[in-house]
C-alpha cells in the first residue's frame, strides 16, 4: 500500500496497559507521529485480588485515540489499519454484546491460587507447556474460581473471555479469541490436538468450552474491520483493517526486533516479561511455559515473568515519596527524575539491604503465588534513594535469576533487548546492564508494545507481507548500553543474598 495524493499513512497501535492505555500513531518506517495517553483505575478488594471496569478501557481508547489524531494532526483518512495489544488474562464475563457481568479480574490477581494447585495437581500432560505449574492468573483457574464463589455470574454469562477479545468485540463487533492468548494463558497447544478437554472435564470445566468463541485468530491475522460504530466513537474511517489482538508483552517482543535465535526481550512495565523464541521446546524450567505457534506458527515462545516490577515503584511513590512529589513540582519535574537522581548517590549494593520483589507472588522461577516481598538490612543510615534503587536491584536481581535458571535448561541467552516504560529510566537500564552482565539493546521507540501492534496494523493493512518484513522496516536499533565491569562482583554477591533471601522467607 502507498500513500495517495502526497498524503502521508499511518497505522494505529492500541496498547491495553495495567495503568493506562496508549493510543500511537506510527508511520510505516516505524516513528511514531504522537501517543494518546488515558488512565485506567485498578481497584484491589483484598490482598492479592485485583480488579478493572472493563468500561474504563473502551473509554480510555476513545479519548486517547481522539488525542492523538489531534496531536498528530492527523485525519482520520490517514489511518490504514489498527492493532491491538493487551494484558495477558485479564479475565471479563459478559453477555453476547459484551456487558460486563462483574468487574474484570486483572492479570495479576492470585485469588484463584487454590484452583490452579488443584488444576496442576491433575498432572494432565498438556501441562508440560508450562513446567508442570499453573498460575492463579491464568484463564481455567479464573474461571473455576467464578463458577464456585460466584456461580450466578458464572452461570448467567455466555460469554468468558479475556480483555483482547472484549476488545477486538467493541472494534469489529465479532467475536473470536486470540490465538497467542489460547496457547499461551489458556492451555491451548496444536501439537496435542487444541483444547485440552481432558483437563477441563477432571476440574469441573467440562461446560466452559461452550462460553469461548470458537473462532481462533493467530496473532496479527484475520480479516476483521473496524466497525462503522466503533469508528465512530474513535474517530476514525470504518472499514479499515483490524489485526488480530495477542498479549502486549508478545507484541513488544516484535516491536523491539528480538526475533533471532539467542534474542531476549525484557519488557519492563508495571510488570516484568521476558520472551524468547525457539525452534525447539525448551522444557523443565521454571518459566512461565513454552508455548507452540503463541507468536509465530511453527515456532515455540518460552515465556517467564514477574508479577510486580514496575508497580513496586509506583506503591513506594504513591506512599512513600511525599517530601519527593513536592520537590518534583517545585523544580517542575517528574517524581521519578527525583527519584532517580537520590538512587544514583547510592553506591551498587545499596550500602547492604536486599529486597525480595514478591509483592504479588512470585511467577518465575518459583511459581509461588503466595511469596510476598521484604526489604531486610534497614539502618537509620539508609534514605530514600537507598530503598528506592534496592528496588530497581531486586527486580533486575529477578531477571537474573529467571535467565540463568532458563540458561541451565537450554535456552541460548546472546542479546538482550529491552522495552517498556522501564526503559525511560537510565539508572534501571545501567544496572540491568551491569547486574545481567549483558550488553541492553535498546529500540528506537521504546514503547515496544505500541509499535508491535502498529506493526501487526502494517502488516494486516498489506503495508508488509509479514512480521520480519515489518520488523526490518520499522525497528531500528538507536543504542546499547554496555555492563560496567567494575560492580559485577558486587552484584554477584548481592544475587547470591537474594536468592537465599527467598529460602529463608519460604522455608
Amino acid at each position: 500500500m502507498t500513500a495517495n495524493s502526497g498524503e502521508e499513512r499511518f497505522v494505529l497501535g492500541l496498547d491495553v496497559g495495567t495503568q493506562s492505555l496508549r493510543a500511537a500513531l506510527v508511520d510505516f518506517q516505524g516513528k511514531t507521529r504522537a501517543f494518546g495517553v488515558s488512565a485506567i483505575e485498578t481497584t484491589y478488594p483484598r490482598p492479592t485480588w485485583a480488579e478493572q471496569q472493563p468500561a474504563s478501557w473502551w473509554d480510555g481508547a476513545r479519548k486517547a485515540v481522539r488525542d492523538a489524531l489531534q496531536i498528530g494532526g492527523v485525519k482520520p483518512e490517514q489511518v490504514v489499519g489498527v492493532g491491538l495489544d493487551c494484558t495477558a488474562c485479564t479475565v471479563v464475563a459478559c453477555d453476547d454484546d459484551g456487558k460486563p457481568a462483574r468487574p474484570a479480574l486483572l492479570w495479576m490477581d492470585q485469588r484463584s491460587f487454590r484452583e490452579a494447585e488443584e488444576i496442576g495437581a491433575t498432572g494432565d500432560p498438556i501441562l508440560r507447556y508450562v513446567s508442570g505449574r499453573v498460575s492463579p492468573e491464568w484463564m481455567l483457574p479464573k474461571a473455576l474460581w467464578l463458577k464456585r464463589n460466584e456461580p450466578e455470574t458464572y452461570r448467567a454469562s455466555p460469554r468468558i473471555v479475556e480483555c483482547t477479545d472484549w476488545m477486538m468485540h467493541r472494534l469489529t463487533g465479532e467475536w473470536m479469541l486470540s490465538l497467542n492468548h489460547v496457547a499461551v494463558k489458556w492451555n491451548y497447544a496444536r501439537p496435542d490436538g487444541g483444547w485440552p478437554v481432558a483437563l477441563m472435564k477432571q476440574v469441573g470445566l467440562d461446560d466452559l468450552l461452550g462460553k469461548w468463541p470458537a473462532r481462533i485468530v493467530p496473532l496479527g491475522k484475520g480479516d476483521s474491520r473496524l466497525s462503522e460504530s466503533a469508528a465512530v466513537e474513535l474517530g476514525l474511517k470504518g472499514g479499515i483493517p483490524v489485526a488480530q489482538g495477542g498479549i502486549d508483552a508478545y507484541l513488544g517482543m516484535l516491536g523491539l526486533g528480538a526475533t533471532r535465535d539467542g534474542d531476549v526481550a525484557v519488557i519492563v512495565g508495571s510488570s516484568t516479561c521476558h520472551l524468547a523464541q525457539s525452534r525447539e521446546g525448551v522444557f523443565g524450567s521454571g518459566a512461565a511455559g513454552c508455548y507452540p505457534d503463541a507468536t509465530v506458527e511453527g515456532l515455540y515462545t518460552i515465556e517467564a515473568g514477574q508479577t510486580a516490577t514496575g508497580s513496586i515503584l509506583d506503591w513506594y511513590r504513591r506512599h512513600f515519596a511525599g517530601n519527593e512529589r513536592l520537590e518534583a513540582e517545585r523544580r517542575g519535574v517528574h517524581v521519578y527524575q527525583v527519584l532517580d537522581e537520590l538512587a544514583s548517590a547510592v553506591p551498587p549494593g545499596s550500602d547492604g539491604l536486599v529486597v525480595r520483589d514478591d509483592w504479588q507472588g512470585n511467577r518465575s522461577p518459583f511459581k509461588n503465588p503466595q511469596a510476598r516481598g521484604a526489604v531486610v538490612g534497614l539502618s537509620l543510615a539508609h534514605g530514600p534513594g537507598h530503598i528506592f534503587r534496592a528496588i530497581y536491584e531486586a527486580t533486575t536481581m529477578g531477571t537474573r535469576h529467571i535467565l540463568e535458571d532458563a540458561s541451565a535448561h537450554g535456552l541460548n541467552v546472546e542479546r538482550i533487548f529491552l522495552g517498556g516504560g522501564g526503559a525511560k529510566s537510565a539508572l534501571w537500564l545501567q544496572i540491568h546492564a551491569d547486574i545481567l552482565k549483558k550488553p541492553i539493546h535498546l529500540a528506537r521507540e521504546s514503547e515496544a508494545c505500541a509499535l508491535g501492534s502498529a506493526m501487526a496494523a502494517a502488516v494486516a493493512a498489506g503495508v508488509y507481507s509479514d512480521f520480519d518484513e515489518a520488523a526490518r522496516e520499522m525497528v531500528a536499533i538507536e543504542r546499547v548500553v554496555e555492563p560496567n565491569p567494575a560492580n559485577a562482583a558486587v552484584y554477584d554477591d548481592l544475587f547470591e543474598r537474594y536468592v537465599e533471601l527467598y529460602r529463608r522467607l519460604n522455608g
